[in-house]
């Protein structure tokens, strides 16, 4: 299946395309990128300019990575930048990012999330799948969002949130009920429940190893985290 480039758009010479991709009017994608099957890319889109660094604002970046997988949505405006400090900043599969979404140098956005327009993620953060982040939210740098974990709307997020998390600012963490029937686990609804209620550790084996894989990323970010 051949990809389906707007004549206007530049494509660098170290740009790895898979098939099937669609990149519209205007786009701008510097190597060296991998790129995999089935993305749609809007117009107007920048990816593989360097991190905006304050202590290294011209580093050089050529041989600075990303990597995007498969079945992804990007749209117009929207700037993914190249890594400083770490080996790449990666979109892995089936992610939504809306108009006018920052992603900055070094982050990991897994698989399944969800970002709506007009958020800015700061550097070296991590979404961990199935995330969703609402319109106008602010991202800390290094912070760490857990699984199917979702930000109100216009939110300034400078903890790591929960797995199944809703942060609301103001408000004690909450549930994100929607999440757990979106991605099938109504029937760990309860262990959910309690252990973003009232810290029970879970005890079934998938859930176990979510919080696990969170607590190990909080840990290593060296914030804190919303309760």
């Amino acid at each position: 299946m051949a990809n389906n480039i707007h004549p206007t758009a530049i494509i660098g010479p170290e740009v790895v395309l898979g098939d099937g991709n669609d990149i519209g009017p205007y786009t701008v994608i510097y190597g060296p990128t991998d790129i995999g099957n089935g993305n749609l890319i809007g117009p107007h889109v920048t990816i593989g300019t360097p991190g905006q660094d304050t202590r290294n604002p011209r580093y050089d970046s050529s041989q600075c990575r990303i990597r995007i997988g498969n079945d992804n949505i990007i749209r117009e405006y929207t700037a993914i930048q190249k890594p400083c400090y770490r080996d790449i900043t990666e979109i892995k599969n089936r992610v939504h990012l809306m108009q006018g979404v920052h992603v900055p140098h070094d982050a990991v956005i897994h698989d399944d999330v969800v970002i709506t327009p007009l958020v800015a993620l700061g550097g070296i953060s991590v979404l961990l799948p199935g995330v969703n982040i609402a319109l106008g939210c602010t991202v800390h740098q290094y912070s760490v969002l857990g699984h199917y974990a979702i930000a109100g709307m216009g939110a300034a997020v400078i903890k790591n949130i929960p797995p199944f998390g809703k942060y609301v600012p103001g408000k004690p963490i909450g549930v994100n009920h929607y999440a757990i029937d979106k991605f099938g686990f109504e029937t760990e609804r309860e262990e959910i429940v309690a252990y973003l209620t009232s810290q029970q550790r879970p005890v079934s084996p998938r859930l176990l190893t979510i919080v696990e894989e969170f607590e190990r990323l909080s840990a290593a970010s060296k914030r804190d985290v919303y309760r």
